[in-house]
């Protein structure tokens, strides 16, 4: 049996210049780090001669199928087709969190998947390789309107930043960040589930429609990546990070209305008077978490103002997709 892992990731700054329609003009750039949830798939040998079918898959439900062909999940069936892989295979998905939730599991899934059927098979890929394989069979196979940095994070892990010049010419830098300050930036985190779903290539397929007119605002988020990346590398107060986030997700929501709405509107503001400098919707918007930073001694306060709520504390820079067990 093999068992992959592969992680979910928090976007601070510059998301939205991470699609091909805005970085096919000028680069774009992110500033992301991964976080200790993952998403699992686990892939053994499977006897199809004493059955009558030749693959079993589960996620939310269980298919048993003859060939790749007729595996209704779409990521499944694309990346088993394109792995080479037609019988014999028994296939399961376990996640840390919920889909849905704009910490980019769709795309975490597909690398721990195709990570987990190149092993299957004894082939070897190195991060950048799964990364772009990840976002060709989402962009390219299934024609899904995402971006390619939550790819590039769950192959590579740890807090980077990230520009994107090409679909295959994505450059990833670490971040200089020590331990310390790392572990003061976790101490001002937590995240805050909305209890809304919903598909990330809906919401985004309406933002890049609006690429052109939406230029200046995706220009200053792109800006912010820098200043993020120099407040936590250069010692500066720790507060102006999270004053940042508050001017990214105003900027963010200027790009479309489908982005926020009453609800997510009223969460940010309970969580701005029980205390938060700032935070932002993960993800494409429309749901998911809310990133809130918060001082260490109002955490509690914030997580009161919230009791129906659950809240959520994450280590970051984590390690990028893994073999746990063969």
């Amino acid at each position: 049996m093999i068992i992959s892992r592969a992680p979910l990731r928090i976007s601070f700054f510059g998301g939205g210049t991470d699609y091909p329609e805005f970085f096919q003009h000028e680069p774009g750039t992110v500033l992301a780090t991964a976080i200790d949830k993952y998403s699992y798939v686990t892939a053994s040998p499977f006897m199809s001669h004493l059955f009558d079918y030749s693959i079993r898959v589960s996620y939310r439900k269980v298919e048993l199928a003859k060939c790749a062909e007729e595996i209704e999940h779409k990521v499944y069936r694309e990346c088993l087709k394109l792995c080479g892989l037609e019988k014999d295979i028994e296939l399961h998905a376990m996640a840390d969190l919920p889909a849905f939730t704009g910490l980019g599991s769709s795309s975490t899934f597909t690398v721990a998947l195709l990570h987990a059927l190149h092993s299957f098979r004894g082939k070897f890929r190195t991060p950048a390789e799964l990364a772009y394989e990840a976002i060709h069979v989402e962009r390219a196979i299934l024609s899904e309107t995402v971006g390619c940095q939550d790819q590039v994070m769950a192959a590579f892990g740890g807090f980077n930043i990230v520009e994107f010049r090409k679909e295959d010419d994505i450059s990833v830098q670490r971040l200089q960040i020590s331990a310390q300050r790392l572990a003061q930036l976790e101490e001002h985190l937590i995240l805050v589930f909305t209890g809304i779903t919903r598909q990330a290539s809906a919401v985004a397929a309406h933002q890049v429609q609006k690429v052109r007119q939406n230029l200046p605002a995706l220009r200053q988020m792109k800006s912010m990546v820098e200043e993020g990346a120099n407040i936590l590398t250069n010692q500066r107060p720790l507060s102006q990070f999270g004053e940042l986030l508050h001017r990214a997700w105003t900027a963010k929501r200027s790009l479309d209305n489908g982005i926020s709405n009453q609800e997510i509107d009223s969460i940010y503001a309970r969580g701005r008077d029980a205390g938060a400098l700032g935070g932002k919707l993960l993800g494409a918007g429309g749901g998911g978490f809310m990133l809130f930073f918060v001082p260490p001694e109002k955490v509690e306060h914030l997580k009161a103002a919230f009791p129906e709520k659950p809240a959520l504390r994450v280590k970051l820079d984590a390690p990028g997709t893994r073999i746990i067990f063969s």
